[in-house]
């Protein structure tokens, strides 16, 4: 996957989009800093997803986090295997570790978000 075409969400959620379809999942910065990940608690196939809002949470160790949609639509479909390989987020946070695909309409909600270089410099900000 090339990093650089996706999209950030501050919160830490990446999102490709092939037409119509945004794929979403978590940075790799949020999967080191999370460690040791025991859980995911993703949506049902068909519900809605909203930008800015929870539409599931990851559990390690030490804490328990919302996870933030970057953009709003239908969820056309959850990577149900990650439940059962949390490995995947840690080994392929931008490949096998997707989490939801939704069908989203306007690209205007991508404008929101930041490219590459942002996030990267947004994560050098949180960890200092």
């Amino acid at each position: 996957m090339d990093l650089e075409s996706l999209k950030y969400a501050k919160t830490h959620e990446w999102v490709s989009v092939e037409g119509d379809v945004a794929t979403i999942g978590i940075t790799d910065f949020a999967v080191t800093a999370l460690t040791d990940l025991v859980y995911v608690d993703l949506p049902a196939v068909g519900s809605q997803a909203t930008a800015g809002q929870i539409f599931g949470e990851v559990e390690s160790v030490k804490a328990v986090s919302d996870l933030y949609s970057p953009v709003s639509g239908d969820v056309v479909e959850v990577n149900d295997g990650l439940a059962d390989d949390l490995d995947a987020l840690s080994e392929d946070a931008f490949g096998r570790g997707w989490m939801i695909r939704v069908k989203f309409s306007g690209t205007g909600q991508l404008e929101q978000l930041l490219d590459r270089s942002s996030y990267v410099q947004h994560c050098e900000s949180e960890s200092h």
